[in-house]
């Protein structure tokens, strides 16, 4: 619009739409890219994932809402995926809000179908709702396009991702729009990294439509503190104060590209799932000057226990053979599952050497002491390790777990792994002593 009027007059631009016919004025008004804000529309260049993250009141939802409406427009018999942080809110937002698909599509939309979760257009598109906390439910559905509410809010985030990658695989180009507040330690971190991600966005206040009272009271009651960064000006605040890992400690303790050292012994940190969700298990290693080694993230999502229990194997077995004894060590968490733990992992090798540990401490005071090792330069991580990293920066001092997902399942593996090799004593070996 602003390219329409410039130069106008305030009189000039009301004689210009007095001007228009009732027809031209709707036509005027659903033409977004007439009223949008260059940010909130999609990016000129080649993309497969559009993020544009924002602070609250920014105009997301409608950006969001007005680029599947394009595509419906533009392709009959589309299918979509719509998914929110939970079923409540991506209908809410996305399909009920006053920016929502019902009020930007207008009488393109059909019939939405609560029960089902199911929003038909009336070119035979479909847009489908999902949840960010139910991975399972996108296990199966293909899409075109998917459009993604407030990623950093989903409690499995991770999972949930990877599961509407798998499926958005019709037509030619498939792509999916992410609109959300920005929040560290989650799965923005690894996307910001990926080459075919284009990142868009701004602050609270670069909406003109906003009201001056609601403005006044966010800059009163934020303006300047760390929330405010985040909720109002859009921006990936990467540290949660108090955290035990930050950024700099986890860039800081990057093992160089020199050759690794020579290890003493190796543990393959493993936190069985309760459920269909992750098995973290975490291999782990101490060299000869009682340095904390990660070497590498074998954790694996929704399978049976005798698929993590295989995988935990295969660890063993890959890096057993850099220690000096040529055998690893599996330590596995006994809260979820008991000595069932035990004859799961001896079913998939009998030869495994399996120690159970019960945890009777919160998960980061468990973590703190292993925490400090990499502060003091005493560990390291071989490699990048995005989703185990980012929950080890939802670890809080003296606190709880802040992090991504419901559970730190790799970050608590690993630090299982790293607290017997570097904090528990070991054991010597029976003998017989002379008299």
């Amino acid at each position: 619009m602003a390219a329409l009027t410039a130069g106008l007059s305030d009189d000039q631009i009301d004689r210009l739409l007095a001007s228009f016919s009732d027809r031209e004025v709707a036509e005027l008004l659903q033409d977004w890219p007439l009223w949008a804000r260059p940010e909130q529309l999609p990016p000129a260049s080649d993309w497969t994932t559009w993020l544009l993250m924002a602070g609250r009141g920014y105009g997301k939802t409608r950006a969001g809402a007005e680029w599947i409406v394009e595509q419906v427009r533009r392709t009959p018999n589309l299918r979509i995926a719509l998914v929110g942080a939970n079923y409540e809110d991506a209908r809410a937002v996305m399909i009920d809000g006053e920016s929502g698909l019902r009020e930007v599509a207008g009488p393109l939309v059909e019939r939405f179908y609560p029960s089902r979760r199911l929003l038909r257009f009336r070119n035979g598109g479909q847009a489908m709702l999902y949840s960010g906390a139910s991975p399972d439910a996108l296990r199966g559905p293909q899409h075109h396009f998917a459009w993604g509410d407030e990623l950093a809010k989903w409690k499995r985030g991770e999972e949930t991702w990877a599961m509407l990658q798998m499926g958005l695989r019709l037509g030619a180009r498939p792509q999916a729009l992410v609109t959300t507040t920005p929040r560290g330690g989650t799965i923005l971190d690894e996307l910001l990294r990926k080459p075919d991600t284009v990142q868009t966005g701004g602050s609270t206040w670069d909406n003109p439509h906003l009201s001056p009272v609601f403005r006044a009271a966010m800059e009163q009651r934020y303006g300047g503190t760390r929330l405010g960064l985040q909720e109002l000006e859009g921006k990936l605040l990467t540290d949660v104060p108090g955290a035990l890992w930050t950024a700099a400690i986890i860039a800081a303790a990057r093992w160089p590209s020199e050759p690794a050292p020579a290890f003493t012994r190796v543990a393959i940190g493993v936190d069985p799932p309760s459920g269909a969700g992750t098995c973290g298990i975490v291999a782990c290693a101490v060299d000869t000057m009682g340095r904390g080694h990660v070497l590498a993230d074998h954790s694996i999502t929704a399978v049976r226990p005798e698929q993590w229990a295989a995988r935990v194997a295969d660890a063993a077995a890959l890096h057993g053979a850099i220690a000096a004894d040529a055998r690893a060590l599996v330590v596995a968490e006994r809260n979820q599952g008991g000595e069932m733990v035990r004859s799961v992992l001896l079913a998939a090798a009998p030869d495994l050497n399996v120690k159970l540990v019960t945890a009777s401490q919160g998960k980061s005071h468990r973590a703190e002491p292993v925490a400090l090792r990499f502060e003091t330069g005493a560990a390291f991580f071989h490699g990048r390790f995005e989703p185990l990293e980012a929950q080890l920066m939802g670890f809080i001092a003296g606190g709880d777990y802040d992090g991504p997902g419901h559970s730190p399942d790799r970050a608590d593996a690993m630090v299982w792994a790293l607290t017997e090799l570097l904090l528990t004593p070991k054991r010597s070996a029976p003998a017989v002593s002379g008299l």
